[in-house]
Parts: C-alpha cells; sequence; structure tokens
C-alpha cells in the first residue's frame, strides 16, 4: 500500500519505506545534536532537498557509531581476555619461575659440597699437624728427605750400610769411661755431663780409691766429695747426684746397680742415656746412647730431623734391629769423636762420605782434612787410660793420667 502525497497524490511504498528509514536516523542524530528543526523540516516537506544530505551524514555517523561499538566490544573482549592472557602469561612465568627455583633449590645441593668442603680442608690441615707433630713426624720425615726423595727402605739401607761400614772403620769401638763394675759405670756416666770422657777418666780413680761402694759414697761428706770433683765441672750438682744415687742404691738396691731402665731413671742424677749406657755395657741389654754426638749425625745423615733425645731414640731404633743398638751407638759416637765434628767435620778423610748427605758442610780436601782427625785417628792418645786390648792391638794408645796431663 502507498501513502498519499501532499499533492493529493500517492507515494509509492517503497517511497514511503525509504522516508521512514531516512527519517529514523535523523530522529537518532537529532537526539544526540539536541537539533530538532531538520526533524522538522523533514516533516514539513523540506526533507526531499535536507533529507539525503542528512542520511550521509547520519549515515556516516552511525557507521562509525557502529564501528565504534564495533571496535570497542572487540577492544572490550581483547581487554577482557587480556587478564586471562595476563594470568595465562603470570601462570607461565611463574610455572617457569617454578623450575628456576627448583634450579636453585638444585643448586644449594650444590653449595653443600661447597660446605662440606671446609671439613675437607680442617681434616687436611689436622693431617699436617701430626705431618707438621709428627710429624709433627711425618712433616720433619718429609722435610729432611735427600733431594729425590728417599723412601722408607731405601733410609733403612742406607742406614745399616752405614754401620757397616763404621764397625770396620773402629772395629775396637767400646765406651771411653773406665769402670770396672756397674756402680763405677753409673758414677762415671753421671760425671760425663758437660765435660769429657778424658776428664772424668783421670777423675774417678782418685773417688773411687777413696769410696769404692755404694755405701762408702753415700756416707761421704759433700765438701771432700766436691774437692774430688771439681775438675769435671758443675761439682756441686755432681757431687749431689752421686751421694744421692748411691744412697738410693744402698737403701732401695741391697748395694747394686739394678738392671731394669725403669729402676734406674729412679736414681738420682741418671735419665735414659745414663740408664743405656749402664745396660748395654755393664749388662749386655741392648739400648741406644743418644748424646751431643750422636745427636748431630744422626741429623747429618737424615735418619731424623728430631731433636728430642726420646724421639731420636724411637727413630733411630726403628732402623735397626734391637741387638744392634749398643754397638750402633758406640760407632756413631766414635766417629763422631774422631772425624765428624762439630764445627769442622773432615769430609775429605771420611770413610762414609760416599753415604753423607752432608758431604761438603767440612773440609773436602784430602790433606786438610786429615789434619783434623783426632785421638788414634790422628795419632793422638785416646780418652781412656786403661783401653780394651782391641783398641791397643788397632794403634790405640791409653790417654795420660791427670798427674802427668
Amino acid at each position: 500500500m502507498g501513502e498519499q502525497a501532499p499533492d493529493g497524490g500517492r507515494k509509492p511504498a517503497k517511497a514511503a519505506r525509504t522516508a521512514a528509514a531516512g527519517k529514523g536516523p535523523a530522529e537518532e542524530t537529532a537526539a544526540p545534536g539536541k537539533t530538532a528543526a531538520p526533524g522538522k523540516t523533514a516533516a514539513a516537506g523540506t526533507a526531499p532537498a535536507k533529507a539525503p544530505a542528512k542520511k550521509k551524514p547520519a549515515a556516516g555517523k552511525a557507521p562509525v557509531e557502529k564501528t565504534a561499538s564495533t571496535e570497542k566490544t572487540p577492544a572490550e573482549k581483547p581487554a577482557a581476555k587480556k587478564p586471562a592472557a595476563n594470568a595465562a602469561s603470570a601462570e607461565k612465568p611463574a610455572a617457569e619461575k617454578a623450575p628456576v627455583k627448583k634450579t636453585a633449590a638444585k643448586k644449594t645441593p650444590a653449595k653443600k659440597p661447597t660446605v662440606k668442603k671446609a671439613p675437607a680442608k680442617k681434616s687436611a690441615v689436622k693431617k699436617a699437624a701430626p705431618a707438621r707433630k709428627a710429624v709433627a713426624e711425618a712433616a720433619p720425615a718429609a722435610a729432611v728427605a735427600p733431594p729425590g726423595g728417599e723412601s722408607h727402605a731405601a733410609l733403612v739401607r742406607r742406614a745399616r750400610r752405614i754401620d757397616r761400614e763404621l764397625a770396620e772403620v773402629y772395629p775396637y769401638a767400646h765406651p771411653e769411661l773406665d769402670f770396672e763394675n756397674p756402680f763405677q759405670l753409673v758414677v762415671a756416666t753421671v760425671l760425663s755431663a758437660q765435660t769429657t770422657d778424658l776428664r772424668v777418666n783421670q777423675t774417678t780413680p782418685a773417688l773411687f780409691a777413696k769410696y769404692p761402694t755404694p755405701e762408702d759414697l753415700a756416707a761421704a761428706v759433700p765438701e771432700e766429695v766436691e774437692e774430688i770433683l771439681r775438675p769435671t765441672g758443675f761439682f756441686r750438682a755432681k757431687t749431689k747426684s752421686v751421694i744421692g744415687l748411691s744412697k738410693a742404691l744402698a737403701e732401695e738396691f741391697g748395694g747394686e746397680v739394678p738392671g731394669r731402665l725403669e729402676d734406674l731413671v729412679k736414681l738420682p742424677g741418671v735419665g735414659r742415656k745414663t740408664a743405656f749406657v749402664v745396660l748395654g755395657n755393664a749388662f749386655g741389654r741392648p739400648g741406644i746412647t743418644v748424646d751431643t754426638h750422636f745427636q748431630r749425625l744422626v741429623r747429618r745423615w737424615q735418619w731424623t730431623a728430631e731433636t728430642e733425645p726420646d724421639k731420636i731414640e724411637a727413630a733411630v731404633g726403628a732402623l735397626f734391629p734391637k741387638s744392634d743398638w749398643t754397638m750402633l751407638s758406640h760407632h756413631v759416637i766414635f766417629h763422631g769423636r774422631r772425624i765428624c765434628h762439630a764445627r769442622k767435620p773432615a769430609c775429605g778423610a771420611c770413610p762414609i762420605a760416599p753415604l753423607c748427605p752432608a758431604y761438603g758442610e767440612g773440609e773436602t780436601d784430602p790433606e786438610k782434612a786429615k789434619k783434623l782427625l783426632k785421638y788414634e785417628k790422628g795419632g793422638f792418645p785416646g780418652q781412656r787410660l786403661n783401653p780394651p786390648q782391641s783398641y791397643l792391638d788397632a794403634g790405640g794408645r791409653p790417654a795420660p793420667p791427670a798427674a802427668a796431663g
């Protein structure tokens, strides 16, 4: 159906629908802009001229609004989705961070070995104390090892070879103190501290002539004993020691010298060195005598780096059979007194020079070194007034008495 036009005619239905369609947007446009005139003009019949012009803006605005609304919707939807995306992405980093934390947790065990290394270092330091102690024993041994290193077995072989060489050089080696019984030997050994055996041997004849037994010396007047012992030095202290040990022998051991180490070291003035001298030479029981010569030579030969007599005794004793200890002591002491001197050893005249790590510390010229030899090796008298026959057979000469001295 059509509508009646103002001129009395009828418009086609299509045109009416177009006008109605054009009016709708115009009103919608007017509403936002609050201009009712265009709408009235269209209603008054001026729509044919202005409607198309306003339809274009309306048509233009409508798409813009629709586009805006269309774009806003997607924009809002992505905005709505973005939090989800952000949440997802936030979860992913969280999920990714979790492995990182796990990795960090795995690194913590990796740090634990670092913490464990500290105890490892402590145990290494502890190994050095007994190596820098016993080292302190092991460390000194390593510190004095010959150039190129030397195993324990090699050290034992070298040490024993040195002793065999010295046994050939000094087959007459013996204690260089004159004595006739254990009592005389223990007293003479106490008196030998801080003096020479020669001086003791020149002093003891008068002492034993006046006080032949422990009971006699125990009852002696100290001042009289002091006068006899004056030449040996430290005579007051030595007088006290010999009178004291004589009293102990008389009261505790029936006037006899005991043959056990633990008993001997209880006597006044008697230490391990004196005890081993007595045990080895008066009782035939092996012992190592660590005197000043013994200490010096075993360190030069690098048998040990110890400086305390007890530790030297233990270290050297481990290199030899126990049965060799007494004669080993004599060999070493004889060599120290005759050739391997403290200040100027006669290296050029030493029979064991090829085996000595300290060769070269002294005179190496053979002719000059021979002038440094002492006692029978240098053509001089020995220290004993009454030496053993073997010593005399080897060309040794007895020491002169004190009066002839």
